[in-house]
Formats: structure tokens, sequence, C-alpha cells
């Protein structure tokens, strides 16, 4: 049985390299969502000299740098799991295995563990081979599951998922969640102990994601024919996934009065899955023309196509995770439109723009006053990359979740450690 490190006199606080063993139940990396929050915090944590292994489904795309571990795979079940599913619990079922695996042959000091599932699993290995596990909170299980339409509040299993849910948030020794929002649903909806948890908001690398200025004029050019872009056309650029509970459906609704108002107004919408159905809808509304379809963009290219656009906008209608794609906007500089939710709120503060959720008129009214107010959205935009700079950047936030290991290992008492990031300010 392994032993981890978790004697108070065995490394000098901040002085030591960690072995982390992460566990990641999605089908990791998949160029959206919580896949980015997991590759920045292994690279950011990796650059800092701790050694990271990052155990996942089968599927998924290998990154240079990164030590990552995949379960077998099931031969039913081919493809990328977006969301819930039925079948992830023989994918977390085969994560287990795999992370049992690798804990029986090697030695961490740490579990850090992405989402209910990973948070699961970790508790069990945890109490196994005895490493402490940090949880990182990016949403509430059941509140996904119904978002995801999987799940229904008036289920018979919903009770049983829910005492769940709770059991794993009060089993954890630390969490770190994702938005100042997600801290209210662990106190107010579970009755999580404050102590036991620590907000740390997505980050955004805002070296790579920058304003397009800093892009040769050539690339862009090259990007916009390549795409079909007309030299003048203005831009809505979304990244993300598509589906209902992201708000596609009310964009390309949105879509339809923008089109009528604004012939120059194209939406390049970048994201999977279902491009087949939302393309068949964009047809039904009338706005094929002006909506570019670009599938899947790899990580390492979204900077680019987001410098192709005018404005941003981020339509999500869920109250409870995350949106990273926002400090991307961010930081590119883009002047973003964003339904009116709490996560949208915290991350865009003053700066940003707001339609009535789930209204497809509010949204397109929104965006069209950026294009009517050039100087209003270009003082937004800057406002947004400076605040992305100044309140974002992952390097600070590797150094809290640092803090935070050396609370689980005994090095840092609880009561020392300064783990929260600064409250956004408006």
């Amino acid at each position: 049985m392994n032993k981890s490190l978790n004697q108070k006199d065995s490394v000098a606080p901040g002085n030591c390299s960690y072995r982390v063993l992460m566990i990641a139940p999605t089908s990791f990396f998949a160029d959206y969502g919580c896949h980015v929050r997991i590759l920045e915090e292994a690279r950011a944590l990796q650059r800092l000299g701790h050694r990271m292994t990052i155990v996942t489904y089968r599927n998924g795309r290998d990154l240079p740098g990164l030590d990552i571990r995949r379960t077998l795979p099931i031969p039913w079940r081919q493809h990328y799991e977006v969301g819930s599913s039925r079948h992830k619990i023989v994918f977390d079922a085969l994560l287990g295995l795999k992370a049992l695996q690798v804990m029986a042959s090697e030695r961490f000091d740490i579990i850090h563990a992405h989402l209910h599932e990973g948070a699961l699993i970790g508790q069990m290995l945890g109490r196994i081979f005895g490493p402490p596990v940090l949880f990182d909170f990016q949403g509430s299980l059941t509140e996904e599951m119904i978002d995801h339409r999987f799940l229904r509040r008036t289920s018979l299993i919903y009770p049983l998922l829910r005492r769940l849910e709770t059991w794993i948030d009060h089993s954890s020794g630390l969490i770190f969640t994702s938005s100042s929002n997600a801290e209210r649903i662990l106190l107010q909806d579970f009755g999580c102990d404050v102590d036991l948890i620590r907000p740390l908001p997505d980050c955004v690398d805002t070296g790579q994601f920058r304003p397009r200025a800093t892009f040769s004029e050539r690339t862009m050019t090259e990007m916009r024919d390549g795409l079909g872009l007309p030299a003048d056309a203005k831009v809505i650029v979304y990244l993300g996934l598509l589906a209902e509970y992201q708000g596609t459906g009310h964009l390309l609704r949105a879509m339809q009065q923008i089109r009528a108002a604004r012939p120059d107004v194209y939406l390049l919408l970048m994201g999977f899955p279902g491009v087949d159905y939302y393309q068949q809808m964009a047809d039904t509304l009338g706005v094929r023309d002006r909506v570019l379809f670009t599938g899947r963009v790899p990580y390492e290219h979204a900077a680019q196509y987001l410098a192709l656009g005018t404005v941003a906008v981020a339509p999500k209608l869920s109250l409870t995770e995350g949106a990273g794609k926002l400090l991307n906007y961010m930081a590119m500089g883009l002047p973003t439109v964003a339904f009116d939710t709490p996560v949208a709120r915290e991350y865009l503060g003053s700066a940003g723009v707001y339609a009535e959720r789930g209204s497809a008129e509010s949204l397109a009214g929104k965006l069209l006053s950026l294009f009517h107010d050039v100087d209003r959205a270009r003082r937004l935009g800057e406002t947004l990359r400076l605040r992305a700079q100044e309140q974002y950047e992952w390097g600070n936030a590797a150094l809290k979740i640092v803090e935070a290991y050396e609370v689980l290992l005994g090095i840092r008492p609880r009561q020392e450690a300064v783990v929260r990031l600064p409250v956004p300010q408006e």
C-alpha cells in the first residue's frame, strides 16, 4: 500500500514537488468547458514543478507534455461522452479500476478529483491508499442532469441521487468551486461547511487569448477566406458545446431578427455535438446563409478563430455550471453578450451586456446594440481584457491550488492558509 506525504515536518511549505493524481471523468481532452480547466490547472502546476498524472476515459485527444492514462474501451460506445448518459456508469467503473491500478503501482501525495464522479472515485481510493482528496466542483450533479434533460425532479431516483451528491460534497477534504455562485450552491443547497470551500474561478491564459490587433492581417484574411466570410462582415462568435441548455436554439432564433436588421452580420458557431441538428434548425429559420458551422475547434487554434469576431455571445441557460468561455472572450477583448445568470455577472461584471435569460428577442436586441454603438463596444472589450489580466490569470490560481494541497497534507494549518482568490470587483 502506498504511503502518501502527509507529515507536517516532511517538507517546508511551498518547497516540495508533489505527485498529484488528477481524476477526470470525461473524454479528456475534448476542447471545451471543464476540459480546459483540467488542462490549464495541470499545466500551471507543472510549471511550478509538480508532477501530474491524469486518469481519464478511453476517448480524448492526447496533448504533449501531459501524463495521461486511459481506461479500457467499451465496444458498444466508441464516440465521445458529452453530458449525462447511462453509458457513463460503465465509463466511470472502468475509470475507477484504472485509477486503482495506477495508485497500486505508484505513490501520490494528493488526489485532485474533478466533477462528482471523480470525487466519488477519489474518496474511495483515498480511504484505501491514504492521500487526501481535493474535489474540483464545477456545478451540481443533479442540476446538470436536469439541464441535460437526463433527469426530472419528479423522478423516483432524484432523491437518491441528491443524497449521493450531498454525501460526496460533505466527504471531501476541501472543495474548489469554479465560481462564487457555485460556492453559494454548496452552502445554501447542500449545507456544506464554509471552511471546506475555496472559490477558485476559471482562469485564462491572456498571452494565448489576446486581442485581434496582435494577429497578423495575413492570418486573419486567410481564415476569413477559408470560412467564406466577406471582408466587410460583422461577426458574432460563439465557441463551446452546441446544446439547448447552452442556448444554441435561442441564438439561432436571435439570428432571425439580427439578419433582418443587419444583413452584414454573420454568426461563427464553433463547437459540437449536434452540428447536423442545428444546421437543419438554421435552414428552417432561414438563417443558414448567415451562420457558419465549424464543428470542433482545437483549443490551440481557438484564439485565432475568436479573433475573427466583432462581438462574442454566451447564451448559456444553466444557473449552476461554470462558463469558462467568457474568460476567453474577455482576454480577447471582445464585447460580450450573455444571458443574465449569476456566473455571467461574476465574470463580466459591469462590462458585460446582459440579455433576459431564455429570450431570443432580448438576445438579438443586445447584440444589435453593440453593432449600433461601436465606441461603446470597443470600451467594453478593453475593460473586459483588463479585467481578465488583473483577476483571472492561471499563474495566480496555481499558487492557490498548492496552498490547498498543503492544507490537506497538514503542512499548513487550515486557519493560516489564504486560499481564496480576491473577490472580483465590478
